[in-house]
Formats: C-alpha cells, structure tokens, sequence
C-alpha cells in the first residue's frame, strides 16, 4: 500500500539560531504554536504540550537535536499512530532560513488520508505562525481556534 507522509517548507528572515531557539524552547513557543509544555525539548527527554483549543496534554518525545540544524520527536500525530516529525532548518543567507518539516508515514487508508489532510494544514500553521511572530512580533494562534473549544 502507498504510504503518505507530510512535507512542507518556508523561508523565515530569520537566522537559523533564532529559528531553532524559537523551535525548542517553550516560553517562546507560546507566541506562536502552545499554550504551555512540561519543559524544553531537549534530546532524549519525554516532555508534554497543552494547546489551547484542546484540554488534554499530548506527550512528545524528543529524539534528537542538533542545535541550529535539526530537531526529530516522535508524538501521537493521529489516533493511536506514533509519528516521527522532522524539523530541519538550511540557512539561506545570513538572515534568511528555510524551515523544512516531514512528518509520518502513515497508510493512503481512510485514517490516513483524514490525517494527511489534518496535520498538512496543521504544520503549514505552524509555520506561518512562525514566521509572524518571528518577523513581526504577531501572535497568530491567538483566538484563532476558539471555536474548536465550543465545538468539542
């Protein structure tokens, strides 16, 4: 069977230590992505986000990292499927870095194309919000999704 896997990329005027810092440390991470984490992703370390339209923790694993260059953890990226996630950052000009995400794989299923579609739009986010808050300050996530809080 075919299997998916999600890649996405975009250029931030940002250096890459910026970007990385920005990537791994929580009370940064909080201006664009969660609402609060257990702790710093550090490499081997087992650490938990809370976003803020979901009430419920997700654990994430932090494999590996190499600082300014690659972050990998492993969380549950859909139900019940441990996912792999890879961050890389590639320095395109002394202020300019290309953030570059893979995450996956997972069969071309019914769950697995509800989960393509899902987390595609989720890192593609991610990186925008990303982008705001590094370039301009802008916190994106900021009420953008309190209607998943009035839904669930």
């Amino acid at each position: 069977m075919k299997m998916l896997e999600i890649k996405t990329a975009l250029q931030i005027a940002k250096p890459k230590a910026e970007v990385f810092e920005s990537i791994r440390d929580p009370e940064k991470m909080k201006h664009y992505f969660i609402e609060g984490s257990s702790g710093m992703m550090e490499e081997g370390k087992s650490i938990s986000w809370k976003f803020p339209e979901f009430n419920e923790y997700v654990p994430v694993k932090v494999l590996k990292l190499v600082p300014y260059e690659f972050v990998s953890f492993e969380w549950e990226g859909a139900k019940d499927k441990i996912l792999l996630v890879e961050i890389r950052l590639v320095q395109i000009s002394n202020s300019n870095t290309l953030v570059k995400i893979t995450e996956g794989k997972m069969e071309a299923d019914e769950m697995g194309l509800q989960w393509f579609g899902r987390n595609t739009e989720g890192w593609a986010n991610f990186l925008a919000c990303l982008k705001a808050y590094l370039e301009f300050g802008i916190n994106l996530r900021k009420g953008s999704f309190d209607f998943i809080k009035k839904i669930n």
